[in-house]
């Protein structure tokens, strides 16, 4: 079994591990996986979802293996009811108590299941041009609005063992592209820019934190954030003062060019701790496993943050009271916006 940590979230092809899978998971070692509904399809019930994450770890060999999923609440969200509990957009939460209580419901029926990273909540900020792809899955147009609710989010999932996210730093509201298709551009000046880096300094102390596949021409005009010394260094490390751990989004997007070896090493140069790969084949696992990233020894410090948040203990929740202040916030509606599906658009992707 190999002793180095692959810096990165794999993805799994099924409902449970394959020969082929094993295989690879033992001798790479990865960090974490991230799990889907649509594409991969890992998800299909609770006892199903607990073997498959026993399973992720025993092959591992690793108790704090990273067991990350997509559960912002309304289109995106993989644990699905009846299973589990229903949590509606972050565009429809206006108020902290409903803020918190939608952090409590998912952070456990994540607990619940073995999963202990969130990638969320999202701290972009909502424009008329946003992304059709990005803009419900917004709190808000107003930076203090999104900074507020999301701290409001982010302590709640932390005190009950799960590591929130923060994503997608420095800020992807101005996008009016799709990343899963093509390259978002953003030509905005850096001072009209920190309005949106404002909710990620808000929350720049938050364990872990994802980096966009976005285009600031102010501050690099060629390589997304992703992929730009100078966006990581100057903006998300400098700006913003985050020092968590940075997470790529998943590379597999179309917003990136290259092999996926070609895509991992770019990110890391630049300055991710740890590459997602996404909704993507054993054989794209395959290949960022053969890439030359390494968990450097600052990425290290900064994953122990993690560690810390992960091992905390489930408290006693008392859902039925939470679930009632939930649907008290949301006016008891709780809607769903199925316009536009990321994760599908991936399995279609994939499939070409």
């Amino acid at each position: 079994m190999a002793t180095r940590i692959l810096p990165a979230f794999l993805s799994v092809q099924g409902t449970s591990l394959s020969d082929e899978e094993k295989h690879l998971f033992a001798a790479h070692n990865p960090l974490g996986v991230c799990l889907f509904a649509k594409g991969c399809a890992n998800v299909q019930n609770k006892a199903q979802l607990r073997n498959l994450i026993r399973q992720i770890k025993e092959v591992i060999g690793r108790e704090d293996v990273l067991i990350a999923i997509d559960q912002e609440g309304g289109r995106v969200r993989r644990l699905l009811e009846p299973e589990w509990t229903a949590v509606t957009a972050q565009a429809d939460i206006k108020d902290l108590q409903t803020a918190r209580a939608h952090a409590q419901l998912i952070a456990a029926d994540l607990k619940n299941t073995g999963i202990n990273v969130n990638f969320a909540p999202v701290l972009d900020i909502e424009y008329p041009q946003t992304s059709t792809a990005l803009k419900s899955r917004c709190f808000s147009g107003d930076e203090k609005t999104v900074a507020k609710l999301g701290q409001a989010m982010v302590t709640e999932y932390m005190k009950l063992g799960v590591c929130p996210c923060i994503k997608h730093m420095p800020g992807h509201g101005r996008g009016q592209a799709d990343p899963h298709l093509e390259l978002p551009v953003i030509n905005d000046s850096l001072q009209e820019l920190m309005t949106d880096f404002y909710p990620f300094q808000k929350l720049h102390e938050t364990p872990m934190g994802m980096v966009a596949h976005i285009v600031l021409t102010a501050v690099d005009e060629k390589n997304p954030a992703t992929c730009s010394e100078r966006v990581i260094k100057d903006i998300i490390r400098g700006t913003i003062g985050f020092d968590g751990l940075l997470v790529s989004d998943a590379i597999m997007m179309n917003a990136l060019r290259g092999s996926i070896c070609e895509r991992a090493e770019r990110c890391f140069a630049a300055g991710c701790d740890v590459i997602c790969l996404g909704n993507a084949d054993f054989a794209a696992n395959e290949a960022l496993c053969q890439s030359r990233i390494i968990l450097t020894d600052k990425a290290e410090e900064r994953l122990e943050k993690v560690r810390a948040v992960i091992r905390r203990p489930l408290p006693v929740i008392n859902i039925e009271y939470v679930q009632n202040k939930y649907c008290a916030g949301l006016k008891s509606v709780i809607s769903y916006n199925y316009e536009y599906d990321a994760t599908e658009v991936l399995n279609r992707l994939r499939k070409q």
